[in-house]
Order: structure tokens, then C-alpha cells, then sequence
């Protein structure tokens, strides 16, 4: 089995948790007998390939699905996506549904994604299927992370977000609910948003350090979430997010957004905050900084939400979109 994968065209200008997915998925599948085509402009494949996964519901999308479709290679799609009734008039709803509709499946992160998207756009439950997100096992091992205080003269406890820094990941409240607060606050990711990172370091002050993005290979990741007091991720949504998923795995204790499907990978296991209550997010960080690391919630990451593990059934899913598209199949 070959699939084509495809996402927006600027998605990989400041890469995140749905880029690296991607990466992973293409990394795993073929040892799951699925070779995998990143799409390219130059040379399409489509000639060579026997389905088309396309990753994102950004506007435009529909585009590159419809033109698949035209093709008559069956489709999926990876939402990534958290919309409520609440939040509707954010979206151009019509646009989403429209390519979702186009979709032999629609991939989502969790049940409770899946839940949430066939509500809100009306389509039918059976469409959607949910894929966790996965973690590479390396974050479970030890890591050192005096290779993380060396490198930036950082000693002491401090609390950590790793992230694009824009509206949606929310490090402009995470700073100002930290004001006052003993420890500082360290920040890693690309500035996906401009005007908002110069805020954010503006209001953050002398208590926040701002890094820079990391590879996400580089050993200095994580040996950060080794060294930091609290991971904390205030995001105005998550599903759940790639960052929260990594601390977790190496054993940081969890500050998380309850906005999106957060609680179907940490369940009991983390803080959870409103992120539009600064002092809710204080409230959280204390109550983690207090509790200090959870060996449950590492063992439970590491055992459900490896990325061999979670890939094993998106390729169950592409055959099975295979199978319904055989003759005769009904």
C-alpha cells in the first residue's frame, strides 16, 4: 500500500505537534507495510499511490482534497480540529464541512474529538474514527538535565512551556499569571506570531526566558523537561498536544488547558486549568509544583501513546478504507 500525505503549504515555515505527526507517521508506517509520499509540487505522485491522507482544515484545503477526489483515489483526513458550539463563528464552517464531506474518513485525535466535530458539523458519527497522538519512547529514558543548565545558565526550579508562540498556545497568560511568582518562566518554540511574541516577551519582563525553538530531535528538550519544576501548556485549546505529551513522558508534572480532549490522555493525571482564568493557571501551577512528578502519569504515556503503537491503527484504517472501495464491497 502507497499513501500520499499532503498538508498546507506554509505548515512546515514553524513546525508543531500536527507537523511532527505527520513526520512520525511517515517515520512508522512502513514498517507496518504502508509506504508513504510527501507530496511535491514538482513531481505529484498521484499515478503511484493508492489513497491520499491530507493533514489540516485551513482555508484553501478543500482545494487539494476535491482535486484528489477528481483522481478517484480514496481520501482521508486529519482534523486537529476543536470546534464547539461556543466557538462556531471562528471558523468558516461551510468551507470545513465541505472538505470534510469530501472524506472517505476524517482522523481525529481522541473519541471526544470525534464526538465534538460530527455535532457541530452535522455529519455522521461512523465518519470519524480517532487516532491518539503518539510520543517517541526516548522521552521515558533518563535524561540529564544538567545539559539543559549548562547550556543556558538556568539553575533553580523553573516552569516550562515548549510551544509556538501565538494566540492559541497562550504564553501571554501564562506570564501574567506568573507575575509576582518566585519562578521563572522559560519558553521554547518558534514566534509563529509576531506582534504577540514581542508582547509576550514585552509583559514577561526579566522572569521570562525566552529561548528560541529547539529541534525536536535535540537531546537539550529533553533534558528541559527533565529540569523544569512544572511543564505547563495554558493553551485555548488542545488536542491534546504534542509538548504535554512529551513532558508527561518525561515524567515533568502537567499544568494543562481543559479546553479540547486533554483528559482522554491524562485522565486523572494532570492539572487541569481554564485558560482565560489567570488565576486559575496559577492556581494549577501551584497545586503541580506542590505535588511534584506523577510516576503514573509516565508510565501510562509511555505504555499506551508510543508512536509504533498508535500508528498500528491509522494503517488499520487505511485498509479498511481500501476494503470498502474493493469491488463488491458493500
Amino acid at each position: 500500500m502507497r499513501v500520499l500525505f499532503n498538508t498546507y503549504p506554509w505548515a512546515f515555515a514553524t513546525p508543531g505537534g500536527g507537523e511532527i505527526q505527520l513526520l512520525k507517521y511517515a517515520e512508522h508506517l512502513p514498517t507496518l507495510g504502508v509506504e508513504v509520499e510527501l507530496h511535491n509540487i514538482w513531481k505529484p505522485a498521484f499515478d503511484r499511490v493508492d489513497m491520499v491522507h491530507f493533514f489540516a482544515c485551513l482555508g484553501g484545503s478543500i482545494q487539494f482534497c476535491s482535486y484528489a477526489k477528481s483522481r478517484g483515489l480514496p481520501l482521508v483526513i486529519s482534523t486537529s480540529l476543536w470546534i464547539t458550539e461556543d466557538t462556531t463563528h471562528r471558523y468558516p464552517m461551510d468551507e470545513i464541512r465541505a472538505q470534510l464531506s469530501l472524506a472517505d474518513l476524517i482522523i481525529t485525535n481522541s473519541d471526544t474529538e470525534s464526538d465534538v466535530l460530527s455535532r457541530v458539523f452535522g455529519l455522521p458519527r461512523e465518519n470519524f474514527v480517532a487516532v491518539m497522538n503518539g510520543v517517541e519512547p526516548h522521552f521515558s529514558a533518563p535524561h540529564d538535565p544538567a545539559l539543559f543548565r549548562a547550556r543556558y545558565g538556568i539553575e533553580g526550579p523553573f516552569v516550562l512551556n515548549v510551544g509556538n508562540v501565538e494566540a492559541r498556545k497562550n504564553q501571554l497568560n501564562l506570564v501574567r499569571a506568573m507575575k509576582g511568582h518566585e519562578l521563572p518562566v522559560v519558553v521554547i518554540g518558534h514566534v509563529r506570531e509576531p506582534e504577540y511574541g514581542r508582547q509576550v516577551i514585552e509583559e514577561g519582563g526579566a522572569q521570562l526566558r525566552y529561548l528560541g525553538p529547539l529541534d525536536h530531535t535535540d537531546p537539550l528538550l529533553a533534558s528541559a523537561y527533565a529540569a523544569c519544576a512544572a511543564f505547563v501548556l495554558p493553551s485555548t485549546l488542545e488536542t491534546p498536544g504534542l509538548a504535554a505529551l512529551e513532558a508527561a513522558a518525561a515524567g515533568a508534572p502537567l499544568v494543562v488547558t481543559s479546553e479540547g480532549s486533554t483528559r482522554d490522555y491524562f485522565g486523572s493525571m494532570a492539572h487541569y486549568i481554564r485558560h482565560d482564568d489567570l488565576a486559575d493557571i496559577r492556581r494549577g501551577i501551584d497545586a503541580a509544583l506542590s505535588a511534584g512528578p506523577n510516576g503514573d502519569l509516565k508510565a501510562h504515556i509511555r505504555q499506551n501513546f508510543a508512536w509504533a503503537t498508535v500508528t498500528r491503527t491509522l494503517a488499520d484504517i487505511y485498509a479498511r478504507v481500501l476494503a470498502a472501495r474493493a469491488p463488491g464491497a458493500s
